[in-house]
């Protein structure tokens, strides 16, 4: 995994005076405020982004994947609204030992903020017959989801930015009921929407690398053994971009497996050292009894019910905890070439080409 040095960070230039603060104290980074000036940069050139912005219910809405082209660019942005403005992420060529074309790369020195504060998709949207999985900083401003309770995430704001993954965009019922969730006006809210197959919406799903390594340690926490997720310091991951999909089932099916059997991730923690060596071998996808066929088959025998899935399946293929105080590092887990070719189809070849 290539990764530049942390105080290259695009994410931390912008957000330099916000360094080093307690999560108790994170609300004062106003990620909404940050997620609306990129989105504003992307709905401003629509030409620029293959992007079309529309007014809905006084709302900002700006579609890159739904009637919209969308595409690369608008994919990694896409990404970094979803983490407030407090991550970066990129595309780049992959190692010979990774899969597909491109891979994307996500680095943030405010992982649990950044990515279960913001990017986690955790308010699924259902009014009437539409149905979108939300995520972005948005979701502070709702705090209604366990995981926000739990780590104490909130914000407050008068203007509200999400994402949504979705085959359609919201009408103005749906974003009303949106706003008032969030207690702001519906004039205040942005929302980027792109459905699951377009290019910005599998970039913007495999740059979850981090996030789902954060959300199965948040997962193996229990009262008797909490897992110190204040103690990881910041965070970066790679998983590779699969090939166009024919359809949003496909596309949920191999954008999971990117995430299963190729992505790596990598840890800058603090704490108990002991602790984390007890962690590691837990954390990869590997550890799961669901691990070892393509997700779409996996999905198909239980039904279409993610629910009934083993929810510590949903991790990374690799990970590697750097302990900074020791200096030791701690790795665990394996990619699995094979189950992405089974994934990525019969055309799928390793490696640059």
């Amino acid at each position: 995994m290539s990764s530049g040095p942390v105080s290259a960070f695009r994410a931390t230039e912008r957000l330099r005076s916000a360094d080093h603060l307690p999560l108790s104290q994170h609300g004062t980074m106003k990620l909404n405020r940050h997620a609306r000036r990129l989105a504003a940069e992307i709905g401003d050139q629509p030409h620029r982004w293959n992007v079309r912005s529309h007014l809905v219910a006084g709302a900002r809405v700006i579609d890159l994947g739904v009637q919209a082209r969308g595409g690369l660019e608008c994919g990694a942005r896409l990404a970094e609204i979803c983490m407030g403005g407090l991550g970066t992420v990129r595309l780049t060529r992959p190692h010979t030992d990774s899969a597909g074309s491109l891979s994307v790369e996500v680095i943030t020195d405010h992982p649990l903020l950044a990515c279960l504060g913001s990017q986690y998709a955790g308010w699924p949207i259902k009014h009437d017959d539409y149905f979108a999985m939300g995520s972005g900083p948005m979701r502070l401003l709702r705090g209604r989801e366990p995981i926000l309770r739990q780590l104490d995430l909130s914000e407050e704001a008068d203007v509200a930015v999400g994402v949504l993954e979705s085959s359609a965009l919201p009408g103005e019922r749906v974003v009303r009921a949106m706003a008032d969730e969030c207690g702001v006006a519906a004039e205040q809210m942005t929302l980027l929407v792109a459905r699951t197959r377009s290019l910005a919406g599998m970039i913007q799903i495999v740059a979850r690398s981090v996030e789902t390594t954060l959300h199965k340690l948040a997962e193996l926490s229990t009262d008797d053994a909490p897992v110190p997720l204040e103690s990881i310091l910041a965070a970066a991951g790679t998983a590779p971009l699969p090939p166009p999909p024919r359809n949003d089932l496909e596309a949920i099916g191999r954008t999971n497996d990117a995430i299963l059997y190729g992505a790596q991730v990598v840890l800058w923690v603090e704490g108990e050292l002991e602790r984390w060596k007890e962690l590691v071998e837990r954390i990869p996808s590997g550890a799961s009894s669901d691990y070892g066929r393509p997700f779409a088959e996996i999905f198909q025998h239980y039904q279409g019910d993610f629910y009934a899935i083993d929810p510590l399946l949903f991790s990374p293929a690799v990970v590697r905890i750097e302990h900074v105080s020791s200096g030791c590092t701690l790795r665990a887990g394996q990619t699995d070439t094979d189950l992405l070719r089974r994934s990525f189809g019969e055309n799928y070849r390793e490696g640059p080409g």
